[in-house]
Parts: structure tokens; sequence; C-alpha cells
């Protein structure tokens, strides 16, 4: 399942290289493209697929967001085929196809372990590599969870199953895994994150900002408690030492408590149950991307 957003160039091609990578598969492979109501028109694409049974894909009235498309997709899915697995993979290349192999022998062994691909190694610039690393560590110190994934994994149904009906899927994926799915139920492969097929990121600091505000806000309760902790702890220390500098700190934190609350009102179990409803058209696509 691939989640896109007008990257119809990129996910044409990941199409192509995931059918050079799984020919010695013993699995039927079908793909389910997401379309966020993309605005710029589907290029016509001819797919010589040996593999690869099937390309549909699910068209949305409404831009809703990739973390959402994401869970439509897994209600879909869920709700209204059949399958043994579903793998998720971002469709502009960062998500490697060379990685398929792997995430499928690992699920081999452990049939009934979802299996995350963890990333040892990103393609970004020294000081997005920092941000991102800085978005761990926060992460962690607010949620106790260290999460080294995103959305590149490789799901057994009875764990989607079970994603596809919580309210946090709505708003960040890999937070809803470390939160639903417990460590015991996963288990991992190491991944390098590839180059963009076409085009620069589009994750900018805002965005990465957004993504680990999501994260924590799975987390909200654990949170708040680990918050109101610090800020007890910290006003006794500095009770007798009050000014403005040293209340900075606190001020920090009560304007993040409010952001991670305000992100968390994102999780919209009514908005995912109607999610389907906002689907406008399936498309089927043959070797001439007819319908």
């Amino acid at each position: 399942m691939i989640s896109i957003y007008n990257d119809w160039e990129s996910v044409f091609k990941l199409i192509e290289n995931i059918d050079l990578q799984i020919t010695d598969w013993d699995a039927v492979v079908s793909i389910l493209i997401v379309n966020d109501a993309s605005t710029e028109d589907r290029p016509k694409t001819e797919l010589n697929l040996k593999k690869i049974k099937s390309v549909r894909i699910i068209n949305m009235k409404k831009n809703r967001g990739h973390a959402r498309c994401n869970a439509a997709g897994l209600k879909f899915l869920t709700e209204k085929e059949d399958f043994d697995y579903i793998i998720l993979m971002d469709g502009d290349g960062e998500d490697r196809p060379e990685e398929l192999t792997l995430l499928f022998n690992k699920s081999k062994e452990n049939p009934l372990k979802m299996v995350t691909a963890n990333r040892i190694k990103r393609s970004e610039g020294p000081f997005f590599k920092f941000l991102y690393q800085s978005h761990k560590i926060l992460a962690y110190i607010f949620t106790g969870k260290l999460i080294k994934f995103g959305n590149y994994v490789y799901l057994p149904k009875i764990s989607a199953a079970k994603l596809a009906k919580q309210a946090c899927i709505w708003s960040s994926f890999s937070g809803s895994v470390a939160k639903i799915i417990s460590d015991s139920d996963r288990t991992s492969i190491s991944s390098i994150k590839g180059q963009r097929y076409f085009g620069p990121s589009k994750m900018s600091f805002f965005d990465l900002l957004i993504h680990s505000f999501s994260i924590i806000a799975v987390f909200r309760r654990t949170t708040i408690i680990r918050s109101t902790l610090f800020l007890i702890f910290y006003l006794f220390f500095v009770l007798g030492n009050l000014s403005i500098i040293s209340l900075l700190p606190v001020l920090i934190i009560l304007i993040f408590l409010y952001c991670i609350l305000k992100i968390s009102s994102r999780e919209n179990i009514e908005e995912l149950n109607n999610s389907l409803d906002n689907i406008g058209s399936v498309d089927i696509l043959g070797d001439s991307n007819n319908r």
C-alpha cells in the first residue's frame, strides 16, 4: 500500500522497481495506491509487470494528509479485501524496494509478528540528521519509546486489523504502532533511507516538528505525567531563585503541552470510521493504465 500526493512519476518508477525485486517471492502481490486528492493529472504510463498481479488506485475526494491516507487505506483493506500481509511504503523512493525481500524473509521467520524497517542510516544532510536525532530523543524523553521506524513496515493481518480500529492512527502511524503493537509482537530489519527518485525532499522543518509532536501526542497521558513531574522537581529546586530566566523552561514546557494537546485532538475515531466515504473512485490499472 502506497499513499501519494502528486508524485506520480516517482510512484510508477517505484512500482517497476518493486516488480523487479519480488520476482522470486512465493506469494501473490497486488499494489494499492491511495491518491490523496492529487491536483496533478495522472500520466499515461504503460506498466510491463511480471510478478505484480494488479495495481489499483483509490482516489480520495478531499486531501487529508499522509497519515490519514495510510489510515483510510488500512481501513479499506481490512474491511474490503482478503489478504495475509500488508506492506506500507512511501511512494517517493526513500523506502528502498531493495529491502522488500529482507522484510519478506523476516516475516517468514516470524509469521505472526509485524516487521518494521528500522533506520540505521539516512540520506539527508548533516543539519536535517541532527534535527531528526533530536526528534527521536525528544520523543523518547516524553514517551519512553525509542521509535526508529516510519511507515515502511510489513503487517500481518491481525496487526493491520488492530491498528485500523484505533483513533490514534488518524494522526500518527508510527506512534500508533509503538503504542498498540507490543514489542513482543514486533521484529525488525536494518534499513537505509534511499534518495527520492525525483525532486527534493518535501519534509520541511515545520513538517518534522508536526511529525514529532504527532508521535508524542499518541502518548499524551505519559507526556503529561512526565512533564508534570519535571515541573514539580524543577520548581522545587528554583523556588528560592525565581526569575524570568529561571521560569523560561516552565513556559516552554507549558507551550509544549498545549501543542501536544492541540495535536492530539486530531485523533478522531468518527472521522476514521467514516474515512471510506472520502473515496471518490477506484481505478484498476492494466498494462496501459486502463480503468
